[in-house]
């Protein structure tokens, strides 16, 4: 059902810096780019996520309660995406592990405090 997902930042060129690297390290490379955005993914037929300056010209601020989970194909390349994310300058929000019966996930937050998450099932 999702299409794609958009992230906002203040900051687009460090956050596309972030993101280039992160994503890169999943395989997933730019699908477009414009001066407000740019967007990842595998094909513009499949869920993509993008980061934005926002629309309105209002500053980007994270939401409470809001995040977005990127699912791998295996518990070792979460392990490996979220040191990735740590290793650019993410922020801890929960370590790589089990998170009950057949959900593996770590979480953290981008660069400018948004939240997300790499997961696996089984």
């Amino acid at each position: 059902m999702v299409g794609y997902t958009t992230i906002g930042t203040n900051d687009l060129p460090r956050a596309v810096q972030f993101y280039d690297q992160l994503f890169g390290a999943m395989g997933a490379k730019r699908l477009w780019e414009s001066d407000s955005g740019v967007a990842w993914g595998f094909g513009m037929n499949v869920p993509s996520v993008g980061v934005m300056k926002p629309y309105d010209g209002q500053p980007a601020t994270r939401g409470n309660g809001t995040m977005v989970a990127l699912v791998v194909d295996s518990r070792e390349k979460v392990d490996t995406l979220y040191k990735k994310a740590i290793e650019l300058g993410a922020t801890d929000e929960g370590p790589a592990g089990p998170r009950g019966e057949g959900f593996y996930a770590g979480y953290f937050r981008d660069l400018d405090g948004n939240k997300l998450n790499f997961f696996c099932m089984g």
